[in-house]
C-alpha cells in the first residue's frame, strides 16, 4: 500500500504529441536497432570549408616545392674532379624513359640514369711503373754467350705471367746446363726445393741454330703419373731479327755518281769522345721478335713430367715442347693445349745447346 500511495502522490507528466516535437526522428529503426542522430544526414558547412582549404594548401605546397628547386643543369660540378659527371633526371634529359613514358619517379617508375644510358669514363688513377727486372744467379765464371735469358726477353715474359708475380723485380736462376750439368734429374731436384710455395718457373731452351724458346710453368716440375698445372702456363719463343740493309745514302757514298750534284752545308759540331757501351751504334742494336702462346682451353694437358722426359702441352699425339732426360734432344710441334707453332726453326726435332730454369717470387 505504501508503494501505491507514493505513486499516487507524484504529479502526472504532460503528454506531448508528435506534432509538438518536430526535432524527434520518428523514422523506423534499422534492423540493427541503431537510431540516426539528429542532423547526421545533412553535411555541415564547417566540414566542407575545412576540406577545401586542406586541398588548396596541399596543392600550393607541392607547386612551391617543384618550382623552387634548382635545375640539375645549374648544379655546380666539383672542381677537383674533372672526370666527375652530373647526370640529369631522365624526364629532363630525354623526356621519356622505357616504353615512351616518363621515368622521373612522378609520372612513372623511376629508373637510375646509369641503367638507362651506361656511361663510364677512364679512371685518372694509374698503376705505378714496375721496377726494372734483375736476373740473379749466374756464376762469375759463366761465359756471357752461355747465358740464355736476357733482360729484354725477360721483360716480355714478365707481361704474360700472373699479376701477383709480374710485380716481382728479381728472378733467380734455379738450374743451368752450363753450371749444373746436363741432367733432368738435377733439374727436378733443384726445383723441388720450392714445393708448396706460390711461385712460377720460366724454362729457357736454346737449340743448335741459336733459337731461344721455352715455357712458363705454374707448378714446379716433378715426376707425376698424370698431367698437372693450371691455365697460367704458356709457351713462348724469341727470334733475333737480322739488321736492316744500309740506307741509300751509304750506298751512294761507297759508289759516288759523277753526274750527281751535291751541296755542302755546315753541319753541327760533333763530339770527339769515343762511343760508350751504353750508347750502342745502330749496327750493334738487336731487334727481338717475341711470341707467346697462352692456354687455348681445348684440353688440360699442361705439364707431364717423368724421370725420362719433361713435356708441356699435348694433343693428337704431339707435344708442344718435349725434352729428354739427358737434355740433348727435344721435340716441338703444334699442340692443342696452347695452339702454338713449332718453337724451333730446325723443325719438330731439334738439338739442345742450353737449358735454364728460373723461379719467380721466391
Amino acid at each position: 500500500m505504501a508503494f501505491y500511495a507514493s505513486h499516487r502522490n507524484q504529479p502526472l507528466r504532460a503528454r506531448h504529441s508528435p506534432e509538438d516535437s518536430p526535432e524527434l526522428d520518428m523514422s523506423p529503426a534499422s534492423s540493427s536497432g541503431a537510431v540516426t542522430p539528429p542532423g547526421a544526414g545533412t553535411p555541415s558547412p564547417s566540414s566542407s570549408t575545412f576540406l577545401t582549404s586542406s586541398v588548396h594548401s596541399l596543392w600550393g605546397g607541392l607547386m612551391r616545392r617543384f618550382t623552387s628547386e634548382p635545375s640539375p643543369s645549374t648544379l655546380p660540378t666539383p672542381a677537383g674532379l674533372p672526370h666527375a659527371h652530373t647526370y640529369q633526371p631522365d624526364g629532363d634529359r630525354h623526356g621519356q624513359g622505357h616504353g615512351g613514358s616518363n621515368s622521373n619517379g612522378i609520372d612513372g617508375v623511376y629508373t637510375p640514369p646509369h641503367l638507362l644510358h651506361p656511361h663510364r669514363t677512364a679512371s685518372p688513377m694509374r698503376p705505378p711503373p714496375l721496377e726494372p727486372l734483375q736476373l740473379v744467379g749466374f756464376a762469375d765464371e759463366t761465359r756471357q754467350d752461355a747465358r740464355l735469358l736476357t733482360t729484354p726477353i725477360a721483360e716480355e715474359i714478365r707481361i704474360m705471367v700472373p699479376a701477383r708475380l709480374g710485380i716481382v723485380d728479381e728472378w733467380r736462376l734455379v738450374y743451368s746446363l752450363e753450371q749444373d750439368g746436363a741432367s733432368l734429374a738435377t733439374l727436378y731436384e733443384k726445383c723441388a726445393e720450392y714445393q708448396g710455395r706460390r711461385v712460377g718457373f720460366v724454362l729457357c731452351v736454346k737449340d743448335c741454330e741459336g733459337g731461344l724458346f721455352g715455357a712458363y710453368l705454374s707448378d714446379y716440375p716433378h715426376p707425376a703419373p698424370k698431367y698437372f698445372g693450371t691455365g697460367e702456363c704458356f709457351l713462348w719463343r724469341a727470334s733475333i731479327l737480322s739488321p736492316l740493309p744500309p740506307p741509300p745514302s751509304a750506298i751512294d757514298d761507297a759508289h759516288p755518281n759523277p753526274n750527281l750534284r751535291t751541296t755542302t752545308i755546315l753541319a753541327p759540331p760533333t763530339s770527339t769522345k769515343p762511343p760508350t757501351s751504353r750508347s750502342p751504334t745502330p749496327s750493334s742494336q738487336k731487334h727481338i721478335r717475341f711470341k707467346a702462346f697462352p692456354y687455348s682451353g681445348i684440353n688440360e694437358y699442361y705439364l707431364l713430367c717423368e724421370t725420362h722426359f719433361l713435356s708441356l702441352g699435348a694433343g693428337d699425339g704431339k707435344y708442344g715442347l718435349w725434352l729428354d732426360d739427358s737434355l740433348e734432344r727435344g721435340v716441338s710441334a703444334t699442340s692443342q693445349t696452347f695452339g702454338n707453332e713449332p718453337l724451333s726453326d730446325e723443325g719438330e726435332k731439334f738439338g739442345v745447346l742450353g737449358v735454364e730454369m728460373w723461379v719467380i717470387g721466391a
